[in-house]
């Protein structure tokens, strides 16, 4: 069987050979920018919002396929750059760890259809799929279920989540953690979650909540870059659809889709509060209050983030794009908001 991803490719990558493209590497938008020491742990990203990348499709490769929890754990720590695992239909059971990273040239697939279950054993503790510093991974195509959190990204590169179906999740479905940088999340399905505690519900989680920085980022800002959230399906979580947290820089949140029906730990379906992300073609139905905001939880994030082409259709008693504070954010005059009853916007759109 196959399964389709989409793949980031830099146009001005020089010297990338047909094999490299053809395995789906992914590269920053700008190779130059990628290069340049990071700020301090006190300093904000300089960032200003830059176009999508571009995309070219890839297959996963064929694989001997596994059948069970343990066929599946046992190849999880056999992988090598290059590997592909295939998952049978079926349910895994259990928590299910990778920590060997794949390459540029090489990366690593775990490839399955929505048939082929990982079923975590239970809302209130674990990850049902964790990266745990291992980058270069290719996600696609089976289903995420029945753990704490779904899938957890952390200290991972160049890794694309796409087409998976993410559900029945005690907080988070997807979180990119602990400087997970220049990965994509791309055509998923994400929905109920939320189902230990309602405000940890979110969709899509990127970086981490300032009270955490000690945790995950040496008590500095994590530095979860450079992601690609597009194209995804989002509905029926309890917080936000997707949450871009203070610390984070020059992100996408395209082309996405979210229903607000069930929030309430949140009263938005996406909170900005990173700098620098572009904030395009997303359609949005029913929120409690707002479609989109930014919040300002650490001096100088939550600044210069572009709101453009998004469809707010709010149904609510906010706005549909609520900038606070303003920062530097703008709202292209090509958003809409109908049955926002506060209007587009708390700006002049521009």
């Amino acid at each position: 069987m196959r399964f389709v991803l989409a793949v980031l490719v830099v146009a001005t990558l020089v010297g990338c050979s047909s094999a490299h493209r053809q395995s789906g590497g992914i590269t920053p938008s700008s190779s130059k920018g990628h290069h340049k020491p990071s700020p301090g742990p006190s300093e904000p990203a300089v960032a200003s919002p830059k176009a999508p990348p571009a995309f070219s499709d890839v297959t996963c490769p064929s694989a001997t396929a596994v059948h069970s929890a343990d066929e599946l754990s046992k190849a999880l720590a056999a992988v090598h750059p290059g590997a592909a695992i295939r998952l049978a239909d079926g349910i895994y059971a259990g928590k299910f760890v990778a920590a060997v990273s794949g390459t540029a040239a090489a990366p690593i697939f775990l490839c399955g259809g929505t048939g082929a279950v990982l079923d975590g054993g239970g809302t209130k503790a674990g990850y049902a799929l964790h990266l745990d510093h291992a980058s270069y991974w290719r996600l696609v195509g089976f289903t995420v279920r029945n753990a704490q959190k779904g899938v957890v990204l952390d200290a991972s590169q160049h890794s694309v989540v796409q087409g998976l179906t993410v559900s029945d999740i005690g907080d988070e479905a997807v979180h990119l953690r602990t400087a997970s940088s220049d990965n994509v999340v791309s055509g998923n399905t994400v929905h109920d979650t939320g189902k230990r505690r309602d405000k940890f519900g979110e969709g899509v989680y990127v970086g981490s909540a300032e009270s955490n920085w000690c945790k995950y980022s040496k008590c500095g800002p994590d530095r979860s870059d450079r992601n690609f959230v597009r194209a995804n399906h989002i509905t029926a979580t309890t917080a936000e659809s997707v949450d871009i947290k203070e610390g984070t820089s020059s992100g996408w949140l395209v082309d996405n889709t979210f229903d607000g029906s069930s929030l309430s730990g949140a009263d938005s379906w996406v909170d900005v509060k990173g700098n620098g992300w572009l904030i395009s073609g997303n359609t949005g139905h029913h929120s409690s209050l707002d479609g989109f905001q930014t919040h300002q939880v650490v001096a100088a994030w939550g600044a210069d983030n572009l709101f453009r082409a998004n469809t707010a259709n709010v149904d609510g008693p906010g706005y549909g794009i609520n900038l606070t504070p303003v920062a530097g954010n703008s709202v292209a005059c090509d958003n809409h908001a109908p049955g926002a009853a506060k209007g587009l916007s708390n700006v002049a759109c521009g």
